[in-house]
């Protein structure tokens, strides 16, 4: 008997087809894709500050003290004594008044004053005599009486001149302004030949012992100064000097046109090549404090709701968001104080492109450079 060859039909060579597509389709779906390269990331290694924080700010060199000078009544300036960086002693006489009008003043009131002075002494002998011959009865008692009180009236009017005429030896005196301090003229506002009224300041007198540095804070900075705190002063004429400085005294309350806070530093040892006026850089340094500090670039921080933190990498190079405490800000850093340790790799930046448990190529960070000068030729 003859095998018979039986050919497969066409409708069973397409679904043994089929069948196969389906096996090759369910074995690639069973594959999973392939986990995309970690991109590269900036980072940063976690290294305590060596030294205190330390920010500068400008100052002027300054007197102790600085006191507006006036005259204590109004009147024309006829001529000054004094001028702008002058030195001046105490009782010096720094600018005059025309004395003319006070001259004439002065005059009544001494004739006034002789005058009420004869009064007073010829009401007195009479009052002597009368009381005299009125014990021994020869005149009646009331005229005594009355003569006692022409004498009491003569001698009131004599007090009163005599006090006129102090105060118009006082108003002559007034015709010259002196200086209550040694110390240095530092600013002018009036000049010869100009009218001023009573109070109107003529100079500012700068005086006291040694020198001060006067530097205006914002209020970010002064909350950080202490009075006593240590300074260093570097004058601007003199580079090559370093002078000690303390805090003395902090305001109370900002200036209001440049909102910044006064603060005064008391120069341990001036040196004698120091001039009032004066710029000067002065250096705080922050307090020593007991535990570690770690200033970072201000792009790591990173905030999760209220607090601040930052992503620190594993040794697989995926990231963990960490709370930190953040102990001051910089203009372009940021101070750590907890919430890190040393020696810990955390992303320097692009901090709110990542998620947690993301992984990444830890790459050194480079600081953007400043922009160069010149014109690049």
């Amino acid at each position: 008997m003859k095998d018979t060859l039986v050919r497969p039909s066409y409708r069973s060579l397409r679904s043994a087809a089929l069948m196969a597509a389906c096996v090759a389709l369910a074995a690639c779906g069973a594959r999973e894709p392939a986990e995309p390269p970690p991109r590269p990331a900036p980072t940063v290694e976690i290294q305590p500050d060596a030294h205190a924080v330390a920010w500068t700010a400008p100052g002027v060199i300054a007197a102790p003290e600085s006191t507006p000078v006036s005259f204590r009544q109004a009147g024309l300036i006829v001529r000054r004594h004094a001028g702008l960086g002058e030195a001046v002693r105490a009782g010096q006489v720094l600018a005059e008044l025309d004395p003319a009008p006070w001259h004439q003043n002065l005059a009544s009131a001494q004739a006034r004053y002789e005058a009420a002075r004869v009064v007073r002494d010829v009401a007195e002998r009479q009052w002597r005599r009368d009381r005299a011959q009125g014990s021994e009865g020869l005149i009646a008692q009331a005229q005594a009486e009355q003569t006692r009180g022409q004498w009491a009236q003569a001698r009131a009017e004599f007090e009163q001149a005599s006090q006129a005429l102090a105060h118009a030896r006082d108003q002559m005196a007034y015709t010259r302004l002196m200086a209550g301090h040694d110390g240095v003229i530092v600013a002018e506002q009036a000049a010869a030949g100009q009218n001023v009224a009573a109070g109107q300041p003529v100079y500012t007198l700068a005086w006291g012992d040694g020198l001060e540095v006067v530097v205006d804070l914002p209020e970010r900075r002064v909350a950080g100064i202490e009075p006593g705190q240590a300074a260093e002063v570097e004058p601007v004429a003199r580079p090559d000097v370093r002078l000690t400085a303390r805090v003395r005294e902090i305001a109370r309350a900002a200036d209001p046109a440049s909102l910044g806070f006064r603060v005064k530093l008391r120069l341990d040892a001036p040196d004698p090549a120091l001039r009032l006026g004066m710029t000067a850089t002065v250096r705080f340094h922050a307090p020593a404090v007991a535990e570690a500090r770690y200033t970072l670039p201000a792009t790591v921080l990173f905030h999760q709701g209220d607090r601040p933190a930052v992503w620190v990498l594993d040794a697989q190079g995926a990231l963990t968001l960490r709370a930190v405490e953040v102990a001051a800000y910089g203009t372009d850093t940021v101070t750590l104080a907890a919430g890190i340790a040393p020696g810990q790799i955390v992303l320097a930046q692009g901090v709110h492109t990542v998620s947690e448990g993301q992984r990444v190529e830890a790459v050194p960070y480079q600081p953007r450079a400043a922009a160069p000068g010149g014109d690049g030729r």
